[in-house]
């Protein structure tokens, strides 16, 4: 584990409500792809802690960078003030949400803020020339809502490996202007996407309840074992 106190480098906006924060790293600060960090900044005189997922690959280096929905709470209102040149302490890194390249074939399942370290794993991959076959499917309620649409775009032209389908559940979308995928992510678009379901690893993340109910449909809709799915939950704050 690492500790150290950092600055703001960069705050760059991904979506509607939607930040990425960067903070200064040293070239050889050594993470995972997929792993998250702990960040502490001052509220009020008291220092607050949270976890977040790195979004940057460690293949990105001079930075780590965590992309977080701005909220009403009051952590997020103080994230939403942070400028370039703020201190902050960074704790790292943790968790298990990992890939390195251990598996042939790989399939993504997320929706909205749950991309971040997904984003991580897809840039690695790309970066390190991974074989690894690699599909994503990404939900969110409006294109607009798509975040890092232009990194999963280039990472997709990129890499012949990767392959990306957008999927809106929005009401009222217009059917004329949006050519991919609509609907939440069920049995029949897995086997529609993932023909070949049954020989990958799934990774599902994002809000508790969609990584549960994808649990379900990997596990009671197509027979998928225990063993061949990760998960990781964003409860947000």
């Amino acid at each position: 584990m690492i500790q150290f106190e950092t600055e703001v480098v960069d705050v760059i906006k991904r979506a509607k409500n939607v930040k990425s924060f960067r903070f200064t790293a040293k070239d050889n600060i050594d993470f995972k792809p997929g792993q998250f960090f702990f960040v502490g900044i001052t509220i009020g005189g008291i220092e607050r802690v949270k976890h977040f997922s790195f979004s940057n690959s460690p293949t990105e280096k001079g930075y780590v960078e965590f992309t977080k929905r701005i909220t009403g709470s009051e952590f997020s209102g103080a994230l939403d003030k942070l400028k370039k040149g703020d201190q902050t302490k960074l704790k790292l890194p943790f968790g298990s949400f990992t890939f390195l390249g251990e598996y042939k074939k790989i399939a993504f399942l997320s929706g909205g803020i749950g991309i971040t370290p997904i984003r991580s794993i897809c840039k690695f991959a790309l970066d390190k020339g991974l074989s690894t076959d690699i599909v994503l499917l990404y939900g969110n309620n409006t294109e607009r809502d798509i975040i890092f649409r232009q990194d999963l775009d280039e990472i997709a032209r990129l890499n012949k490996n990767f392959r990306v389908i957008y999927t809106l559940t929005g009401w009222g979308l217009d059917k004329s202007d949006w050519r991919e995928r609509i609907g939440h992510i069920d049995s029949n678009m897995i086997k529609s996407e993932v023909p070949d379901f049954r020989e990958r690893i799934f990774f599902l993340c994002g809000p508790p309840q969609m990584v549960e109910n994808l649990k379900g449909v990997l596990k009671d809709g197509l027979g998928i074992g225990e063993e061949n799915i990760r998960t990781e939950n964003f409860t947000g704050y």
